[in-house]
């Protein structure tokens, strides 16, 4: 939905954008990668508007702090 604007379960181009953030105490929508709630990467959602289908992306320029995480495992 992020690249194509348009919904894969419906086919609607009516998509909203929810802007991932990080609040008090790592309330929010994000991944903690480090100790402290300022080393979390915030994850965006996007919401088809008709059927209510969700998709979480991350930022490309967040995604080799999250590799690099001690967190991170590979599956």
């Amino acid at each position: 939905m992020k690249n194509t604007k348009t919904c894969p379960k419906c086919d609607c181009t009516s998509i909203v954008r929810i802007d991932g953030y990080t609040g008090s105490y790592g309330a929010g929508n994000n991944i903690p990668v480090g100790a402290t709630i300022f080393s979390s990467i915030n994850v965006n959602r996007y919401i088809c508007c008709r059927c209510g289908y969700s998709e979480e992306w991350i930022d490309r320029e967040d995604l080799p702090k999250v590799v690099n995480s001690k967190k991170a495992k590979s599956i």
